[in-house]
């Protein structure tokens, strides 16, 4: 069995918690409709899909009546075992990074807070080399040169027809790494000033003299659909691992913590004017 995706694990908690919500056992559910107690278990820990028909039959019994995201969620039913693009990489790649450029290629918005690093979808591929391959310590090389293609590739949501709403909050400390030879790091703070004209990119520095503020606990990113708030989705990444964060209240709690940075962060044009004389300065 193969590992379940994001949108499984996406729908299988949203139905869990309308299920709860309304008050019903999933010996309930067996009562009511044609699935049985340990299927909508299975569908609810993501472990199997649901047809389009038991999905149906599901939301009727929940008493949802909203359109949007009824549709929304038949959405994820379809497209719950759904590979991409990045499935050519999954030797490269863990299901957890895999499992990010889905929601990425999903999401309207995303909203990133970065302590030490640009964040990928703002980054040169000289920039995401050296700092690949300064994590990952002794990947060999034809593992860096994928992942560095990744990390490139993974930019197209910022250029499509429609593309995501990106907004990046990034700690001054990011900004002054030495990387060698300095052109690299030059080039990529040229960059950000670049994609800050973009008018779906937002880029604000958090400066190193704020206050003290919810990012002290570390990075994170926020990424938002189209449906509905009630299905995004938060990330966090460690060096050996990430986390995916979907219950709504904690949702909501990092979403706060972003207003919060946001609220703390210098506004866009002296951001702006703090990545240019960064890079001035770097010689």
């Amino acid at each position: 069995m193969s590992d379940p995706t994001v949108r499984k694990r996406r729908l299988g908690s949203e139905l869990r918690r309308m299920r709860e919500t309304a008050g019903l056992k999933l010996d309930d559910v067996a009562e009511r409709t044609s699935l049985n107690a340990a299927k909508t278990s299975r569908i609810e820990t993501a472990r199997i899909g649901v047809k389009p028909d038991d999905l149906t039959a599901l939301l009727d019994l929940y008493g949802l009546e909203d359109e949007a995201k009824r549709a929304a969620l038949h959405g994820l039913a379809k497209d719950g075992g759904k590979r991409g693009w990045w499935q050519t990489y999954r030797d490269a790649i863990s299901p957890a990074y895999a499992d990010l450029i889905s929601l990425e290629a999903d999401a309207r918005n995303m909203r990133s807070y970065q302590t030490t690093l640009i964040p990928g979808l703002l980054q040169t591929a000289a920039y995401a080399r050296a700092t690949i391959d300064a994590i990952n310590m002794t990947s060999p090389q034809d593992r860096v040169n994928a992942l560095v293609e990744v990390r490139v590739a993974r930019q197209s949501v910022l250029t499509r027809p429609e593309p995501l709403e990106f907004w990046a909050i990034i700690h001054e400390a990011a900004l002054r790494p030495r990387i060698a030879p300095m052109q690299v790091m030059r080039d990529q703070l040229q960059r950000l000033i670049d994609l800050a004209e973009l008018p779906h990119v937002s880029i604000q520095v958090l400066p190193l003299d704020a206050p003290p503020h919810p990012g002290l606990a570390g990075s994170f990113a926020l990424v938002g659909f189209p449906e509905t708030a009630d299905l995004d989705v938060v990330h966090v990444e460690s060096l050996t691992s990430a986390l995916y964060i979907e219950e709504p209240a904690e949702v909501s709690s990092y979403s706060a913590a972003f207003e919060r940075l946001r609220a703390a962060a210098l506004p866009f044009a002296d951001s702006a004017d703090l990545i240019a004389r960064t890079k001035d300065s770097l010689t």
